[in-house]
């Protein structure tokens, strides 16, 4: 069976690379991991490759602001795998602060990262996915991006921008066979989470229906699906993992 190939950004640690676990262990997979962390990504390319097989995954350096970087590196996933048949724009960087205190440089960082990226990304591969006329995108949104949140005027942005992202690209590929949906999570215990405080931390686990956080195995499943065959009539939605806490 010829394998399908998934390209997940910011994937050397976190939902990332949580992700790429879940593609690659269905056995369907084939996955290239993007991050601008040499060490982690170094380190996230061997370990996968010696459990799942190196022809099976590619760890490439890239930073997703730069067009450049991005383009160079699909260049290798395609000199690698031929193809690709889903992007994730899973990577996402946080630099919270009240609006009144907000650094222009940190704003600016958050939709550099979080927002540019993934348009980036998919303008490097979307000319491929429209001529082979199938291939899906799933942008990583958050709870933040739907509801706000104190303390996060750029994250909040730049992920309420992921979904006009998501529901425009879903209008404009869709009669190439493209499909586009994102996924927004919940509170996850990813080192995203590693500066809040346990107490906050507990209080939102007693608010969420689940009554817990969220694992990076959550998300991943999600991608997974949104990626999958079975999601064929999917396309322009948010997918909510948040176990209910914004119900």
């Amino acid at each position: 069976m010829d394998k399908k190939t998934a390209v997940i950004t910011g994937a050397a640690r976190g939902l990332g690379r949580a992700g790429a676990e879940r593609f690659l262990s269905s056995g369907s997979w084939k996955v290239a991991i993007f991050d601008v962390n040499d060490e982690l990504l170094a380190k996230a390319g061997k370990e996968l490759g010696e459990k799942y097989g190196a022809e099976n995954v590619l760890a490439v350096k890239v930073d997703i602001t730069s067009a450049q970087s991005v383009k160079d590196g699909f260049a290798k996933v395609f000199e690698k795998f031929s193809k690709v048949d889903s992007l994730i724009n899973n990577a996402g960087i946080t630099r919270d602060a009240m609006v009144y205190k907000m650094q222009e440089s940190d704003w600016d960082m958050v939709l550099a990262v979080n927002l540019k990226g993934a348009f980036l990304c998919a303008q490097a591969v979307i000319p491929h996915m429209k001529e082979k006329k199938s291939g899906t995108i799933i942008n990583t949104s958050s709870v933040v991006g739907l509801y706000g949140n104190i303390g996060q005027s750029n994250y909040a942005a730049s992920k309420f921008g992921i979904i006009g992202l998501t529901k425009t690209w879903a209008k404009e590929l869709g009669k190439d066979g493209v499909r586009v949906n994102a996924v927004a999570p919940g509170y996850t215990m990813t080192e995203m989470l590693g500066t809040v405080p346990e107490k906050i931390l507990t209080a939102i686990s007693e608010k969420t229906p689940l009554r817990r956080l969220g694992k990076p195995e959550d998300i991943a499943n999600a991608y997974f699906f949104l990626a999958s065959d079975e999601a064929a009539y999917v396309t322009g939605n948010v997918l909510a993992v948040d176990g209910g806490l914004v119900i």
